[in-house]
């Protein structure tokens, strides 16, 4: 098992202090994350609009899946272009196009008169959240201070819980004012909109990340952003460190992408590792509920109306949750609070599977005692385990592959969520809440013992210590003055 703890920056930078520039970052890191309040509320919206959709359009448990998966592969997809077009366009960019392909997506999912276009709806929506599932933590990851990182690159995660208890809401009041009439999973879709107008018109106001500014030689840009959201001692400080860390000399031109990817076995390690983390949180099966907690607390017992506005609590723990973990992102180390979540959320998958063969359908405490468990399991998911995922894999890639790193792990990750969102309606009638839920507990346990062996600290450690660590093997290198500076 490789040593993990973290190291400190070679040279002690300026104090991050307070004043404007904190503001202004913050302000930046707010319009950026409206990507991830866009991927929350459409990968969230389908869990109400799914049975309406259904009845209006005929589907089957079969295209019932395609429908729910097909946002979901294209967003494996879009994950891997997202992060290459970062790479050479530049985050900002990228992200302005992902505004307006969240928006033509959403028009031709509202506009949809047939199954099949539906789906080329959802794949389009697809692309943006799986591009926005990339760039936008490593936009976050690239602008913040190493002291905040994982707070401030955490909010990305937040506001995708958000968004999700924004779908939820939105469902349960648009399905209690118009019911169950036709057209009205059109409604709750069209809501998208909103969100990506915003996150459009935000973003031609925000800068380029500064650490992507000066891989391309664009050192004054790199160090007026810098400005912006540091005080000028530290930016200057900061700037000095990202320098080094992309100084080559001059016969060995500094290459990006697959060629130094598959150039470097540590490289290929690592990006093996971010991939085996996102795979594994997919594997939890907390999308499963929250595209289907619908059709799970069906199963467990409640009525249909009562199961769309009791799906409301797994939404509100989730941000509950997700405020916690943004809390306690720089107090506990990402390895501690990873294995934390995974056992938490093993043992919720147990009981679960437990308590629907002890209360079998028709016992009245059944679809409760279920519904708490479910609650229990979102909360630990949040609060642990899904914030720390994205922030890990937003620190771990070096400059130079960061994007397409990030880019290759989220494909794995939105894979592994697509499989299972396509299978999983097919699972749970095949083989109820408890095989399913059983199903889940068994591979928790082998990913728990995949990230004690495998995924590296980083808390602690700026992005040019945690990328010398890594291209060189050495990513447990440890400097006992990490810990001075907070």
């Amino acid at each position: 098992m490789v040593d993990t703890r973290p190291t400190a920056p070679t040279t002690a930078l300026p104090p991050v202090g307070t004043g404007p520039h904190r503001r202004r970052l913050g302000l930046l890191a707010l319009v950026a994350t409206f990507g991830g309040l866009l991927f929350g509320y459409d990968t969230g919206v389908v869990n109400g609009a799914l049975l309406p959709m259904k009845q209006e359009l005929g589907l089957t448990n079969v295209t019932e899946g395609v429908v729910t998966s097909s946002l979901l592969f294209g967003a494996a997809l879009g994950a891997v272009l997202g992060g290459r077009i970062a790479d050479g366009w530049g985050r900002r960019k990228t992200i302005l196009v992902l505004a307006v392909l969240f928006f033509v997506g959403t028009v031709a999912c509202v506009a949809a008169p047939t199954f099949g276009v539906i789906v080329v709806g959802r794949v389009l929506l697809g692309l943006a959240v799986g591009g926005a599932s990339t760039v936008v933590p490593v936009f976050l990851a690239e602008l913040a201070p190493y002291e905040i990182r994982g707070s401030l690159s955490g909010r990305n995660e937040l506001m995708i819980v958000i968004g999700q208890l924004a779908a939820f809401l939105v469902n349960a009041a648009i399905g209690t004012l118009w019911g169950e009439g036709d057209g009205v999973w059109r409604v709750m879709l069209a809501v998208c909109a909103l969100p990506a107008i915003a996150l459009f018109v935000g973003m031609l106001r925000v800068p380029e990340s500064p650490r992507w500014l000066a891989s391309k030689g664009r050192d004054a840009e790199a160090l007026a952003v810098l400005r912006q959201v540091r005080s000028d001692e530290r930016a200057e400080a900061e700037l000095a460190d990202i320098r080094r860390s992309t100084t080559v000399a001059p016969d060995e031109p500094r290459e990006s992408g697959w060629r130094t990817l598959l150039g470097n076995r540590w490289l290929v390690r690592i990006v093996l590792v971010g991939a085996g983390l996102g795979v594994a949180q997919q594997l939890t099966g907390i999308n499963s509920i929250m595209y289907y907690g619908q059709t799970v607390l069906i199963e467990s017992g409640f009525e249909a109306s009562a199961a769309l506005i009791a799906n409301i609590a797994p939404g509100v723990i989730a941000v509950v949750g997700g405020v916690v973990a943004i809390r306690n992102m720089e107090r506990i180390d990402r390895r501690t609070t990873l294995v934390l979540g995974f056992s938490l959320t093993t043992v919720c998958h147990f009981l679960i599977g437990t308590a629907s063969v002890l209360l079998p359908a028709g016992n009245p405490a059944r679809p409760w005692v279920i519904l708490v468990l479910v609650v229990a399991f979102v909360g630990s998911m949040q609060t642990f385990l899904n914030i720390a995922t994205w922030v890990v894999l937003s620190e771990i890639f070096p400059m130079q592959i960061r994007a397409l790193g990030m880019g290759i792990a989220v494909f794995c990750l939105w894979t592994a969520n697509a499989l299972l969102g396509l299978s999983f309606p097919s699972l749970v009638a095949a083989t109820g809440i408890t095989g399913t839920f059983f199903g889940f507990g068994v591979v928790g346990l082998l990913a728990l013992a995949f990230i004690w062996r495998f995924v590296p600290e980083s808390r602690g450690r700026t992005l040019e210590q945690v990328e010398e660590g890594v291209t060189t093997g050495d990513v447990g290198a440890v400097a006992t003055a990490g810990r001075r500076g907070h």
